[in-house]
């Protein structure tokens, strides 16, 4: 649902500049705390899973190969991308009303994939990114989230939250951080991913270890339905990422108790696993049936709205994202696996066998 939204607010850029246009496009904007739930969310999963098995270097190393042959094939595969429209800019062979966007000098930025650390002040190249590079910095520091666990549990990890968000607000206030908000930031994206993060890992804990035998997913979903309410009313922001903090917790319980109730959202996940390749191949998609297509053929000739091929650009991307999640990702990152990461399973064996 997130990564169709992003979706559909960066093309409804290319409408015809209607007050129904600006309309809905303030109600996707509204929405956008929805990424901070996706950073809550991906530390909820990252430290449920390696919280207690990360245990030595290996262990890490083998976590960051996983990590980067699952993400980076395609990220790069979209950065060439853009660093070819960057040349053909160059070139004088196309226009852009962006064109710092494709500053040859932020690209090593954006190949280490540190454009979301303060390195930059704007948004480059497939400009969508900047969130893995939030991730990326999260994925790095993964052993500082494992050791306050270990150390301080529960209570460490809310700590390291509750002090991540001073340390943001003194930084935003003092100019640091150039956003109204650091839940806007982008460029400055990473520091915010690492509040988030911990926040999931709170998450996590509490219901990991809550004994709260829920098991309906109707309070999960009643209390997500009042946070969107609450984006869309301007609310407070932390008002609307405590609700949907408290939108996971519900989920969590209810599917630890009770995951039959969710077997009927088997049928999304086709579109679900494509959801990384929707948001990372969209500007792609963008650049050649809206910023090309669109406007220098389609649009002058008046033969269509834009609300009806505003459809076409949506649906070719959630089919190349299955595609690519099919034929290009999984292959490519299981390959990656083989060749450079430790089979998990190989090690457990031979840790299994080591005292006999």
């Amino acid at each position: 649902m997130a990564a169709l939204l992003v979706m559909a607010y960066h093309f409804l850029r290319f409408g015809p500049g209607t007050p129904q246009q600006f309309a809905a496009g303030e109600v996707l904007h509204r929405l956008l705390p929805l990424m901070d739930m996706f950073f809550m969310i991906s530390g909820f999963l990252i430290l449920l899973r390696y919280g207690d098995r990360l245990k030595d270097t290996a262990g890490y190393r083998r976590f960051i190969v996983r990590r980067l042959a699952r993400f980076y094939p395609l990220y790069l595969v979209t950065s060439v991308f853009f660093v070819v429209v960057a040349i053909a800019l160059h070139l004088g062979m196309v226009e852009s009303t962006q064109a710092e966007r494709y500053d040859y000098n932020l690209l090593w930025q954006n190949l280490l994939l540190v454009q979301a650390w303060g390195t930059t002040e704007n948004l480059s190249f497939n400009y969508v990114a900047w969130s893995l590079s939030a991730e990326w910095f999260c994925y790095l520091l993964l052993p500082v989230y494992v050791l306050v666990i270990r150390r301080g549990g529960l209570v460490g990890l809310a700590t390291l939250a509750v002090l991540s968000v001073i340390a943001l607000e003194v930084a935003t206030a003092a100019g640091i951080i150039p956003f109204d908000s650091w839940l806007q930031a982008d460029t400055w994206g990473a520091y915010r991913a690492f509040a988030d993060f911990a926040v999931g890992g709170v998450v996590m804990m509490c219901a990991r270890d809550s004994r709260w035998q829920l098991r309906s997913h109707l309070p999960a979903w009643g209390v997500f339905a009042i946070s969107i309410v609450g984006m869309l009313l301007l609310w407070p922001s932390y008002v609307t990422v405590f609700l949907l903090a408290l939108s996971m917790f519900f989920a969590a319980l209810a599917e630890r108790n009770n995951p039959a109730d969710a077997e009927w959202l088997s049928v999304f996940s086709p579109a679900g696993r494509a959801s990384f390749g929707i948001y990372l191949i969209h500007p792609m998609v963008e650049t050649i049936l809206l910023a090309i297509v669109w406007q220098h053929f389609l649009a002058p000739l008046e033969v269509m709205s834009f609300y009806v091929f505003w459809i076409v650009p949506m649906v070719a991307t959630i089919f190349l994202a299955m595609a690519s999640d099919r034929y290009f990702e999984k292959p490519v990152s299981e390959r990656l696996n083989r060749l450079f990461g430790e089979p998990e399973a190989a090690g457990k064996v031979q840790r299994r066998n080591a005292p006999a």
